[in-house]
């Protein structure tokens, strides 16, 4: 390779180094805001699980959200991120989710997908799979706001009967460097009336009324909550592929300059015994 084309190559691994660096700055700042929101969301979501647990465990309260029926309809729910860069934080939730569906279900119309994600939309609609609704644009810091129309969407279609279950998708953020696939069954929630109360309440008005009015709201914040959980997982993994990424970059300079001198070198080298040579024939 000649001298000026390594210098080329030089120049631009140390342009995209600058650019990564600065994602990897980004995705930092990021995901410091996100494991708040996550954190501070936990509290909130374990207070109404627990009422309604306490609720749905001490009275005869047959709510259809708590009631197993037989399935002959599956809702997938599935949060990805709007775009790539971020390691294998999309590909693993979209091929598992992929895989469970193709051994699941035989046919199109056994099942019915709800996709937070750009890059979840694109790769179900490129293999013509049924997406009954979806999101993207959802900003870095998601209000409740931004995902309510969705998650009530989805509560609903299940309360109609377009499906008789529905399974949650993501990525659960563990630490800035790991992140944990996660399959939860949302609905029905069959198993809260295990949930142990450590408080005593009384109801006002009836118990049905108010199950008729917190378990819709219970799904919804499991919904929200998975999306902070998985938006932390999604910075944190982008920080860590961008830095990774620059990593290699300095890595690829330092073999790419350990050639420039080398080239050089023995463009020196091929000078001065020319010159040599040249000198001795006049002699």
């Amino acid at each position: 390779m000649a001298l000026r084309d390594i210098k080329a190559r030089i120049d631009s691994t140390k342009k995209t180094m600058q650019i990564t660096k600065a994602m990897e700055m980004v995705s930092a700042a990021k995901l410091n805001r996100a494991e708040q929101n996550a954190k501070s969301f936990g509290p909130y979501v374990d207070k109404i699980q627990e009422v309604v647990g306490s609720i749905a465990s001490g009275s005869n309260a047959k709510h259809s959200m708590l009631l197993t029926r037989p399935v002959k309809k599956t809702g997938y729910f599935v949060v990805t991120a709007d775009r790539g860069l971020a390691g294998a934080y999309n590909s693993n939730v979209l091929r598992h989710v992929y895989r469970t569906i193709q051994q699941r279900h035989k046919s199109s119309d056994e099942y019915a997908l709800i996709v937070i994600g750009k890059v979840g939309v694109n790769f179900f609609k490129s293999r013509k799979m049924p997406i009954i609704d979806s999101i993207t644009g959802v900003a870095d810091q998601p209000s409740f706001a931004e995902i309510k129309a969705i998650a009530s969407k989805a509560v609903n279609l299940y309360a109609d009967g377009t499906f008789d279950e529905l399974y949650m998708y993501y990525n659960h953020f563990v630490s800035a460097i790991q992140s944990d696939l996660t399959e939860k069954k949302l609905l029905p929630l069959s198993d809260i009336a295990e949930t142990k109360s450590k408080s005593s309440y009384e109801y006002e008005p009836s118990e049905d009324e108010i199950l008729e009015v917190l378990l819709p709201q219970y799904a919804e914040s499991l919904i929200y909550g998975a999306l902070l959980d998985a938006k932390a997982a999604e910075h944190a993994s982008r920080m860590t592929a961008m830095r990774n990424a620059t990593d290699n970059a300095n890595e690829l300079i330092g073999q790419l300059t350990l050639s420039y001198n080398r080239e050089r070198q023995a463009a020196i080298t091929q000078e001065i015994t020319e010159i040599v040579g040249g000198v001795a024939a006049l002699e």
